[in-house]
């Protein structure tokens, strides 16, 4: 019985150290389940202001170029937006209306908790710049936003973002391009 004094104890120890090493692994797992989580979300949000510029554009076609304000993009350093002034009263109202819409929508203003804005990405910048077309007669534009992501990934090619975020491996991009059809009838 003297030789195994203190026996228990330490089997109790080893178990404990077991447990703890067990714990800490799901403690990581769950720390990267909840990165993963918001870059998740982070991406839908995105590609819900990508689609939404797009439809926009599509829906004021006439006045398309008005929209297009380069790689700098939209975000909370933007001076004062431009101001169309191209097509009808109506048609450059809606484009000011819409800029103005997806602004507030990038900085997050469709979900507020207390008197925060949470509903964007961190750091969104929206851009919409003009893609040299094929055909000069249907001009394409290319609508993106980027955003600052948790983890580190490969480095984005395209530019919007760049100043803001940063050109590193935190910068995300989505993009869509759209043509402009013309629906003239002759």
């Amino acid at each position: 019985m003297k030789n195994q004094t203190g026996m228990m104890l330490i089997e109790a120890l080893v178990s404990l150290v077991i447990a703890a090493i067990a714990l800490l692994g799901t403690v990581t797992l769950m720390a990267k389940s909840t990165r993963s989580e918001m870059e998740s979300y982070q991406r839908v949000q995105a590609l819900t202001l990508v689609q939404d510029m797009a439809s926009r554009i599509n829906a004021n076609r006439q006045v398309a170029s008005c929209y297009s304000n380069g790689a700098s993009g939209l975000n909370t350093a933007t001076p004062p937006l431009p101001v169309c002034a191209l097509g009808t009263a109506v048609q450059s109202a809606t484009a000011n209306a819409d800029l103005a819409a997806w602004q507030s929508a990038l900085l997050g203003s469709r979900e507020v908790s207390g008197s925060s804005k949470v509903g964007a990405m961190i750091g969104a910048v929206g851009c919409i710049d003009q893609v040299v077309p094929f055909d000069p007669n249907y001009p394409v534009y290319r609508v993106s936003v980027a955003w600052q992501g948790l983890m580190a990934t490969a480095k984005p090619k395209l530019t919007c973002g760049k100043t803001p975020i940063g050109d590193n491996n935190l910068r995300r991009v989505i993009s869509v391009q759209i043509q402009i059809a013309n629906l003239t009838t002759t």
